[in-house]
């Protein structure tokens, strides 16, 4: 089995396995830690991940110049590259060290309005290990982009999977003995200390990774920092979108309110629309299983898997769903608008949608907290990704959007049969712990995937089923 099979393979394998751990281990952190605790855990490492920005999507240039500087200047060229990126991910790294010394340093000033003199504490040790885990991840991300550039798939994603595996059994005896959130932090700073060792082992002495350091090439830079540019727009966008709600929340109505919001969280355009639907429409069926589940016991799943303290998480997560489902069955349009160099539009919408969300979210949260934060996402996004973005698929990219539509839409008379099932069993029956929720889902998967399958699935998309169901059985 080649590198590439091998890692795909993998990388579901590592999906499945982090799900699994996640169900099982996350509910008992969050007793273990408590809400107040889980809360400043959640607003600090979401503060200072803006620390991450700093690499300004340098690091998703490295595997294009070492495709360049391998076929035009080879080995040596390989090297010359990873001396560059080597010298620049230093100075970020050094410069990410100095910039979060002031924001520990501030701790107080920043946060103090609304925690409590412990959690004040709590958060300045936190936060101080988490900017130690940035800087040094910097400088350790060249030799995990040259992994990749490699295509060394099969050792990054065991790696990975390791890491996934090792992350709960070492931090749950930390918890036991009553450690709490800093006893986490200090083990995620030493889980990736042990694992980018590995990296840089595998790449010196398997990969004969070699770094040549000479005159800097300004000019490459500059180059570099032209085709990095959206990259880092989207990854400030992406950062204000995901991770300012929590900031707004910590700050405006104290950890609690932040703790249950953590919780929930090249061809013809004909031809490009066709795989664009067809895609969209494998995307649709089986997040709106998940959505539609979700819905129905989504509140008792929240509260056996995080407490019951946590029951306000619940329609902050349906809001927060709902509207990513739009963008989730349209990721194939990123790829297409950067085959068509039109990927600039995009990001500059995601920034005012970004500037949008925390001109809305602050006055909400005020009044609603979670909720209200979690309604400005929602809102941003439905204009954004819901109306702006398919018009511009629609007038710009070439993509034939009102057939794209259709037959997305042609799916939903299928949810019905379920739907109506699930209305019925809830009015019925009361679904509390892990066995209700299982106990509703299972019928509830069976009866949706029969009813999209004999009223919704083209022969296509049958065919492909049943060829995943042969496959299955012969294994």
């Amino acid at each position: 089995m080649d590198q590439k099979k091998a890692g795909v393979l993998l990388s579901y394998g590592q999906t499945v396995l982090s799900t699994l751990i996640s169900l099982v281990y996350t509910p008992v952190m969050l007793r273990l830690l408590g809400q107040s605790e889980y809360g400043t855990y959640t607003l600090v490492n979401g503060f200072i991940s803006n620390l991450s920005l700093m690499s300004f999507g340098l690091g998703s240039a490295y595997v294009r110049y070492y495709a360049r500087y391998e076929a035009s200047e080879g080995e040596d060229g390989v090297a010359k590259i990873n001396g560059m990126f080597m010298v620049i991910f230093l100075c970020i790294g050094a410069a990410s060290l100095m910039v979060g010394s002031v924001l520990v340093a501030n701790v107080h000033n920043i946060f103090s309005a609304k925690l409590t003199p412990a959690e004040v504490e709590t958060a300045r040790i936190l936060m101080a290990l988490l900017v130690v885990n940035i800087a040094v991840s910097f400088p350790c991300s060249v030799f995990t982009s040259y992994i990749t550039a490699k295509e060394q798939f099969l050792f990054q994603r065991l790696i990975s999977m390791i890491r996934t595996v090792l992350s709960p059994i070492v931090m749950l005896p930390l918890l036991l003995m009553g450690l709490g959130s800093v006893s986490l932090v200090l083990a995620t700073l030493v889980l990736s200390v042990v694992t980018d060792a590995s990296s840089i082992w595998y790449c010196v002495r398997k990969q004969k990774m070699r770094m040549t350091f000479g005159r800097f090439d300004w000019g490459l830079l500059r180059e570099m920092g032209g085709f990095s540019f959206f990259i880092f727009l989207n990854m400030i966008i992406d950062q204000i979108n995901w991770t300012v709600d929590t900031t707004i929340l910590g700050i405006v109505s104290g950890t609690a309110a932040t703790a249950v919001y953590g919780v929930a969280r090249g061809e013809g355009d004909a031809s490009l629309t066709s795989l664009f639907t067809r895609v969209g429409r494998i995307q649709f069926m089986l997040l709106m299983l998940v959505l539609t589940g979700f819905i129905f016991v989504g509140e008792p799943f929240i509260e056996a898997w995080g407490g019951g303290e946590y029951e306000g998480a619940y329609p902050i997560a349906l809001l927060l769903m709902a509207p990513v489902t739009v963008p989730l069955i349209q990721n194939l349009g990123i790829e297409i608008q950067r085959a068509k160099n039109k990927h600039q539009f995009r990001s500059k919408v995601y920034f005012f949608m970004a500037l949008f969300n925390v001109a809305i979210s602050i006055p909400l949260a005020m009044r609603l907290g979670g909720l209200g934060c979690a309604l400005g996402t929602a809102i941003s996004m439905i204009v954004c990704n819901g109306f702006v973005m398919n018009w511009y698929y629609h007038r710009h990219i070439g993509l034939d959007m009102l057939v794209f539509w259709k037959s997305i839409l042609s799916i939903v008379p299928s949810f019905i049969p379920p739907v109506l099932l699930g209305m019925l069993a809830v009015r019925l029956h009361d679904f509390a712990g892990y066995a209700g929720v299982l106990t509703f889902a299972l019928p509830y998967c069976a009866v949706y995937a029969l009813s999209v399958y004999l009223l919704a699935m083209n022969e296509d998309e049958r065919n492909m089923v049943r060829s995943i169901g042969r496959k299955l059985m012969r294994r």
